[in-house]
């Protein structure tokens, strides 16, 4: 049994396992030899909204055999204040896995604990794995190995995609600039933990010099609305748009985990211009995440 919690605990074999198979998985869509999840029953436990993370998964579990049940934290005893714990032993003994998408990365990991399923990290405020794999597949399927690499991320330092970046970088031997405001920029202690080649920089035009990647995310995650007013003043200028993709590689990529709003993280025109790689990524959530489901039963 095995849980994706977190890019940090997971082996780089398992990453190349993962990525490897997303080839497979996209690759035979419809026309899979076998149905690993055939019989089984996972829930979607979702304290946060979502439209691609909840339709790449629904969609996933099915073609993959498995029997799907939503669950909105809110409609169930979590919602009324059960312990994590509780619910996850209760879950434990009649399903096969679980797919959580929260606030807290303590809670993903007490449930994984305590249901001993497979359970798998579908965004949690410290954490965003499944994106960042699937990002990754992205830019291999686009450009080859990322190994070596240059990947520049714009914009909040500070928020699960990137910390998912600075552990993916780590583990696979590419280069990761993150170009953030002071105050938004990543924890020393999260650097250190992680290791690898990783450049913190207030300046964005030095850190997209060159680049094979550009990425951003809004500025405004989910649960930072009341500071809405106040991010969009620190991160005015902190924009992918055509003046800094020149900065970058030739034929460099740009990406976007979605949603995204034109105008602040990313011009409108940029957007369009590289919109065939946005919503590849965002369909290729599907295939990586039945790789990872593939993994976690294997």
């Amino acid at each position: 049994m095995k849980h994706l919690l977190s890019l940090e605990k997971l082996p780089r074999a398992d990453f190349e396992t993962i990525l490897r198979d997303t080839v497979v998985f996209k690759r035979e869509r419809g026309q899979h030899k076998t149905l690993p999840l055939a019989g089984q029953t996972w829930a979607l436990i979702f304290s946060k909204s979502s439209t691609r993370t909840r339709v790449s998964f629904e969609t996933g579990l099915r073609e993959l055999g498995a029997g799907v049940m939503f669950l909105n934290a809110n409609d169930i005893q979590l919602g009324r204040g059960e312990p994590i714990k509780d619910t996850a032993r209760v879950l434990g003994r009649m399903l096969h896995g679980a797919i959580i998408r929260t606030f807290a990365q303590s809670d993903v990991e007490e449930f994984a604990e305590y249901s001993k399923i497979p359970t798998i990290n579908a965004l949690t405020d410290d954490e965003h794995p499944c994106q960042v794999l699937t990002d990754i597949f992205t830019f291999e399927e686009k450009c080859g190995s990322i190994s070596g690499k240059v990947v520049t991320f714009i914009g909040d330092g500070a928020c699960n995609m990137p910390v998912s970046w600075i552990f993916a970088a780590a583990k696979l031997g590419f280069e990761l600039r993150i170009a953030a405001p002071k105050a938004f920029q990543p924890a020393s202690e999260i650097l250190q933990r992680a290791g690898g080649k990783i450049i913190v920089t207030e300046d964005l035009h030095a850190a997209a010099i060159g680049a094979d990647l550009l990425y951003t995310d809004v500025w405004v995650s989910m649960g930072k609305e009341a500071e809405a007013a106040e991010r969009l003043k620190i991160f005015a200028g902190y924009q992918i748009n055509a003046q800094l993709v020149k900065l970058a590689k030739p034929g460099a990529l740009v990406m976007h985990c979605l949603p995204a709003y034109r105008g602040k993280e990313i011009d409108a025109e940029t957007f369009e211009a590289h919109a065939d790689t946005i919503f590849t990524q965002a369909e290729n959530r599907l295939h990586t995440q039945k790789a990872i489901l593939n993994w976690a039963v294997s």
